[in-house]
């Protein structure tokens, strides 16, 4: 059985967990390929946009400055600062839950990781068994 195909993935070759070649059911070159690369991409571009929302309080707050000045009175103002703060909320819920996205993503690389290495461990002393030489 191949082992770790770079630090991105596993590589196993179907016809080594089927005992391969004749009766087998697998040809030589069929493999099963597992790469957390785009799990973690995917996290990437999450904190990215997490990041990328993390200015625009304060670029809303400074769009607002002296919006104030001379408006008194003009009852749009107020709902003005609802709609304001709504998209306040808004901004910090998918900040939030950007970095959340990520993390998740991470586990889910880290998650498959481990369960290929458990598989091909499992597959091991059939191998071994099976081809009389261990992979």
């Amino acid at each position: 059985m191949s082992g770790v195909s770079g630090a991105s993935g596993v590589r196993l070759r179907l016809s080594d967990l089927a005992g391969g070649g004749a009766g087998g059911g697998s040809s030589a070159g069929e493999e099963l390929r597992h790469s957390d690369g785009a799990w973690l991409r995917a996290a990437g571009g999450a904190e990215g946009m997490g990041a990328h929302l993390g200015p625009v309080r304060t670029e809303l707050a400074t769009a607002h400055e002296g919006l104030l000045a001379g408006t008194v009175g003009l009852s749009a103002l107020a709902e003005l600062g609802a709609v304001r703060e709504s998209w306040v909320r808004r901004i910090e819920c998918a900040r939030h839950e950007c970095g959340a996205l990520a993390g998740n993503l991470r586990a889910v690389a880290r998650a498959q990781g481990e369960t290929n290495e458990s598989v091909r461990s499992s597959f091991a002393p059939v191998a071994r068994r099976t081809h009389g030489v261990e992979r």
